[in-house]
């Protein structure tokens, strides 16, 4: 069974939507969840479902401690779906080419500190952006700069606002982050 542990650090829709696709999945289970947040919905959202859920600390991702805790665990890929903190190398380097994220933006447009949730949507609006989407990536060293894995576009309407754009972007990822972990979990 290849196990897979989801980083948030808010609500946890999507941490959610992969428990839910990968319930009674044969060859992969969604096995942790991680938020770096005490306050964050995702450990309320996830806890009906019987996946552990853990606060991390500040340090653990640097310190060696939670690399030894997924190891010890089988974890073998991480996924990052709205979780906020820079990943330290060093983590990084423990999984290597194992670490995704997802993006509210078609990188390398609207990615950066700071640029997540309705920061993304208001900024490609007032940009004038014809489309917009999701991209989900390796993750390295610097906020949203890893290799992209793959994008998924919806066309912005001339009337969008922040909300309604985040609303096709969410649609996106319910749709798409479930089938890319699926595939890169399984090596295909």
């Amino acid at each position: 069974m290849i196990k897979v542990a989801v980083f948030a650090s808010g609500s946890g829709s999507n941490a959610e939507n992969l428990i839910r696709y990968f319930h009674n999945h044969p060859e992969v289970e969604i096995a942790a969840i991680y938020t770096n947040n005490p306050d964050a919905f995702v450990l309320k959202r996830t806890e009906p479902h019987g996946i552990p859920g853990r606060i991390i600390s500040k340090n653990s991702m640097s310190d060696g401690s939670l690399l030894k805790e997924l190891s010890e665990n089988g974890i073998s890929l991480v996924v990052l779906a709205g979780f906020l903190k820079l990943v330290p190398a060093v983590f990084i380097n423990g999984f290597p080419g194992q670490i995704i994220n997802l993006h509210p933006s078609l990188l390398p447009k609207y990615g950066g500190k700071g640029m997540h949730g309705m920061h993304v949507h208001e900024a490609v609006i007032a940009a004038g952006e014809k489309c917009s989407g999701i991209t989900i990536h390796h993750v390295n060293d610097h906020y949203d700069e890893g290799t992209i894995i793959d994008q998924f576009v919806v066309e912005l309407q001339p009337n969008e606002s922040p909300e309604s754009l985040s609303q096709k972007i969410h649609e996106l990822e319910m749709k798409n982050l479930p089938m890319i972990v699926e595939k890169l979990a399984l090596g295909r």
